[in-house]
């Protein structure tokens, strides 16, 4: 428990040396309480930072990709330098396009069935989405949870509080105070965790979202682009016919 009362004063360091000093009075139970909140909490902004950075570059990367896909008059123009638009998903669910149109174009010379591009850009596309959404969930854990375990914290250092009263005797406001507001730390540490988890995980959620709109309305683009390609393959030997 020394180890434990060690963490505690590094990690309140910042704090004002009375909260500190209540920290460091609490009793064992409450420690452990206040060092499973301050785990709750580094885990969870450490998926909050890296979630940040990562839509952050996606939704930049996806905003170039797709003006350089409307420029693109081929799909071989885009393909060619696709990789370097990552992390967006709209590379993935373009790639996902590309590989079904080349084994169509593989085994009819031609391409006979749009529909099996839309599939596969449909699963390319839930896959990107699972990828961004990984770890999120662990945001809504520790805001559900970190306030009651921070409660549990409070009702234990109550009960403990009043149980010394009952043995020294003494039922007054001076005597019960030092024990109550030593509780309710665990209560404050509990939403000091919750807060931001709750408010990250809706925006990282919203983010989500919004990529998982811009990838359908992609795959649409995606699929005029293939029919147009397609009508111009099938009316090229025309062409060149009435040219003779």
């Amino acid at each position: 428990m020394h180890s434990a009362s060690v963490l505690l004063s590094f990690a309140l360091s910042f704090i004002g040396g009375e909260i500190v000093d209540l920290v460091l009075e609490t009793g064992p139970v409450a420690k452990t309480v206040l060092l499973l909140l301050i785990a709750f909490s580094i885990l969870s902004w450490a998926v909050i930072l890296s979630k940040w950075r990562l839509i952050k570059r996606a939704r930049g990367q996806s905003g170039r990709f797709v003006r350089a896909f409307r420029k693109a008059q081929r799909l071989q123009d885009i393909a060619s330098v696709a990789d370097q638009f990552r992390p967006s998903p709209l590379v993935g669910v373009f790639e996902a396009a590309v590989e079904e149109f080349k084994r169509q174009m593989g085994t009819t010379g031609g391409i006979h069935n749009l529909v099996a591009i839309q599939r596969a850009m449909q699963i390319a596309s839930s896959e990107e989405i699972t990828r961004l959404e990984r770890n999120v969930p662990w945001l809504a854990i520790t805001g559900v949870v970190t306030p009651f375990i921070g409660l549990f914290g409070t009702v234990w250092g109550i009960i403990d509080a009043f149980h010394g009263l009952g043995t020294a005797g003494a039922a007054t406001l001076r005597a019960v105070a030092p024990g109550i507001s030593e509780a309710l730390i665990t209560t404050a540490a509990g939403l000091a965790a919750a807060i931001p988890a709750v408010i990250a995980y809706n925006l990282i959620i919203g983010s989500i979202r919004e990529m998982a709109a811009r990838n359908d309305d992609f795959t649409l683009e995606m699929l005029n682009l293939v029919e147009r390609q397609t009508v111009e393959r099938q009316q090229a030997p025309q062409v060149a016919e009435a040219r003779r």
